[in-house]
């Protein structure tokens, strides 16, 4: 059966496959155009399969904000590289995916992925064309949604596409909120307050204060001193209250806060590839190592 163009065109828009793949499919199935969409999930599948294990570190976070600040959802998915992060098709996928975070509200990662997008597939059906159609191996690595009391706010700020942060306030001016935010994707605070901070990184920072303390020959009453002094800065770097303010270096954001009548009860900031450890190519290396036949 001769493919004609419209064919080919009617099944790139059903499966957004490359044109020569479409064509092979609809020559493969003689023109049945059901088969060959079949055929093309299948194939797709394979390959998502096939570039699973590929480190994936690279990708965009999004942000979505109710019309009225009360709902606030922010999700990272990743790609092996910044140019197809970069691409509309990546971009319009990670957008639908937060809009369905918000209106869904899935438990987990894996509850999203089964979620319907408006086009009537998975998250997960649509990421996996998105690997047959670019290449790469893609991922939803993780999401938060925020939801704000009737006299808070959920603010944002969104630095390019690799840094997002939310935060949640009550009281002060109509910028405090992204004010904040912008501090908060600059400054990288742990929690807002010092008394949050997780145990566990006060005692390895403790270890670390008293190791370099006992090498200072001073008697024990003055380290002691040293190391809650040392403590106590490490507590106010780490915790946005006591944060020198990024706009203003005169005062930090607890007096910020204080002085603006307000107050911030939660954040979340994401920041594409945190955590993951990216691949290091030693391409010398490589070389050597085939030449030695290892």
């Amino acid at each position: 059966m001769a493919i004609s163009a419209s064919m080919v065109k009617e099944l790139r828009e059903r499966t957004s496959a490359g044109m020569m793949e479409c064509k092979k499919a609809l020559t493969e199935t003689d023109g049945d155009m059901d088969a060959a969409v079949q055929l093309l999930r299948t194939s797709g599948a394979a390959k998502a399969d096939k570039k699973a294990g590929r480190i994936a570190a690279e990708g965009v976070v999004s942000i979505y904000i109710s019309d009225d600040s009360k709902l606030g959802v922010i999700v990272e998915i990743n790609s092996e590289t910044d140019f197809v992060a970069k691409g509309e098709d990546f971009q319009g996928f990670a957008a639908d995916i937060a809009a369905a975070v918000a209106s869904e509200n899935p438990a987990d990662i894996d509850a999203l992925n089964e979620t319907k997008l408006p086009s009537g597939e998975t998250v997960d059906g649509i990421r996996r064309t998105l690997i047959a159609k670019l290449g790469e191996n893609i991922t939803v690595r993780r999401f938060d949604r925020i939801v704000a009391a009737d006299d808070e706010v959920i603010s944002s700020y969104q630095h390019g596409l690799k840094i997002g942060v939310l935060v949640r306030t009550v009281g002060g001016n109509e910028n405090i909120g992204k004010d904040l935010a912008m501090h908060i994707a600059a400054m990288k605070p742990l929690c807002v307050s010092p008394d949050e901070v997780p145990a566990d990184a006060v005692e390895k920072e403790k270890a670390v204060f008293t190791a370099q303390a006992a090498e200072s020959g001073k008697p024990p009453e003055i380290i002691e001193k040293m190391i809650v002094g040392r403590i106590n800065k490490f507590l106010n770097e780490v915790a946005l209250h006591g944060q020198t303010y990024v706009k203003d270096s005169s005062t930090t954001v607890g007096k910020l806060l204080k002085s603006e009548s307000a107050s911030i009860n939660q954040f979340t900031r994401v920041e594409v590839g945190e955590g993951i450890e990216k691949k290091v190519e030693d391409f010398a290396a490589e070389v050597a190592a085939q030449a030695k036949g290892v």
